[in-house]
């Protein structure tokens, strides 16, 4: 006698009886970069969605034209008001001999003088210098005559990787014209900003006494 099927539950036949899988960790890593990637992509993008006028006012920095004198030679350069020293004298003027080290103003690498004075150039607004008579490391020299402190570092052996050698005799030159080189300790703590990552501490020590005519 042919028996009919027995009619199933739905609900029971659909039912998954394995309990779900919890997220692993490479889902969850999955999922935050492509959220990450989209909220970045959104932000990209939507910066195209200013209106003309905004954008073009966030486009236009504030600028302003001033003259300074470098090296002897008188500059007249309009600038981004943002725009240091450094910026402009490697970037505008193409004096790349001081160097951007921490452009934080900690290690001493960008050193000019300033009206005689040594400053870092990092933390130096350009707009700041108006009339300003700036002294770099290209300037030191006269013709092919070297400066009393550039050959005194040849002489000492005073740098190894060079890099922050400019920074160092500009600021060697001004603890001469300060008349701190009374004793080794003095031009340590005078000098004590320029950082040099290479060691050659005594060296630059001895350069400067040799300048300065203490050695």
């Amino acid at each position: 006698m042919p028996t009919e099927p027995v009619p199933q539950d739905s609900s029971s036949a659909t039912a998954d009886p394995s309990p779900p899988m919890a997220p692993t960790r490479r889902t969850v890593l999955a999922t935050g970069a492509a959220v990450g990637t989209a909220v970045v992509a959104g932000g990209v993008l939507g910066t195209g969605l200013l209106p003309e006028p905004a954008a073009a006012a966030a486009a236009a920095a504030p600028s302003s034209r001033l003259t300074l004198t470098v090296n002897g030679t008188r500059h007249t350069v309009t600038v981004d008001n943002r725009t240091s020293l450094l910026d402009l004298l490697r970037e505008h003027l193409d004096l790349t001999g001081s160097k951007k080290g921490c452009d934080a103003g900690a290690c001493g690498a960008c050193t000019v003088l300033v009206d005689g004075r040594r400053q870092n150039a990092c933390l130096t607004l350009a707009v700041r210098l108006e009339g300003a008579e700036v002294t770099t490391i290209e300037g030191l020299a006269d013709g092919g005559q070297l400066h009393a402190l550039q050959q005194a570092f040849i002489d000492q052996d005073a740098f190894q990787c060079g890099y922050c050698t400019p920074g160092q005799i500009l600021s060697g030159v001004a603890c001469i014209q300060e008349g701190h080189t009374g004793s080794p300790e003095e031009i340590r703590e005078r000098m004590s900003g320029n950082i040099c990552r290479c060691g050659c501490y005594p060296k630059i020590v001895r350069a400067v006494q040799q300048a300065a005519g203490k050695k």
